[in-house]
């Protein structure tokens, strides 16, 4: 089996992936922050692999993507504890070897990378890929695998989150779509404007990008918080959870030995 170690600002996602299946076959969270995260290594994996009934020594191989480099030496030091093995963490170094290239490789995040490797070798077309993390994120590829650049917003939650915190009477709402546009409470006044908000957001930033570019761009959205915004259905041309994930695993297999 393959394990997939993506680290972002606010979760680190554990993923199986079955070779013979060839699916992805468990998936799940720690919090990224660092005292938690020693605390929750040590306990919940093993819970974790126990429960369901898959033993260390299974995994065959490691990926580690990271945009947390005060977290990796702790990542690092638990596979091999726990695993017996040391992960292939990706960096710039690892980029050599794939189809797709960047013109400041140090500056463009792993888990980009991971999200375009999967997305332009599955089309190999322009794909832009919308990836709704702690940051929303739009990356463009163009027909040969260059990066032409990237965009980057505050995400769904960081943005309600930043309401809560900066005002003093704004509660913190759940991210759930309200049908009216327009709030007729608090609560769904601020649903509406941060929800509907971003949906013409990332209308409007797909709009730009192909009017700046003069390409057609096949449009892919990933992230845990991809499929609530329902209002997008008709923009994505797909919505993949594992993107990410899948990104991971090739860019690790195209630097295996």
């Amino acid at each position: 089996m393959f394990l997939a170690i993506d680290a972002g600002n606010s979760n680190v996602v554990f993923a199986l992936f079955d070779q013979k299946s060839g699916k992805w076959t468990n998936q799940f969270r720690l919090e990224t922050q660092t005292p938690k995260l020693i605390s929750q290594l040590g306990k919940k994996v093993p819970v974790y692999f126990l429960e369901h009934g898959i033993l260390p020594q299974q995994i065959e191989k490691i990926g580690f993507s990271s945009v947390v480099p005060e977290i990796n030496s702790i990542i690092d030091q638990f596979c091999q504890s726990y695993f017996g093995l040391s992960p292939y963490q990706i960096s710039p170094k690892s980029y050599g070897k794939l189809p797709i290239k960047s013109l400041r490789p140090n500056e463009i995040g792993t888990d980009l990378m991971c999200n375009v490797m999967a997305a332009f070798s599955k089309h190999f077309k322009p794909v832009i890929v919308v990836d709704f993390g702690t940051a929303l994120t739009f990356t463009a590829v163009n027909s040969t695998g260059e990066i032409l650049g990237v965009n980057i917003v505050p995400g769904l939650k960081t943005a309600i989150k930043a309401l809560f915190m900066n005002t003093s009477k704004l509660p913190e709402v759940d991210l759930k779509l309200p049908e009216s546009v327009l709030g007729k409470n608090t609560i769904h006044a601020i649903q509406a404007g941060i929800l509907y908000g971003y949906t013409g957001l990332v209308k409007g930033m797909i709009e730009a990008i192909e009017s700046e570019t003069k390409l057609k761009f096949t449009i892919i959205a990933t992230g845990g918080l991809a499929a609530i915004l329902t209002t997008l259905e008709k923009t994505f041309d797909e919505i993949d959870r594992n993107l990410t994930l899948e990104g991971l695993r090739m860019i690790t297999e195209a630097n295996s030995d």
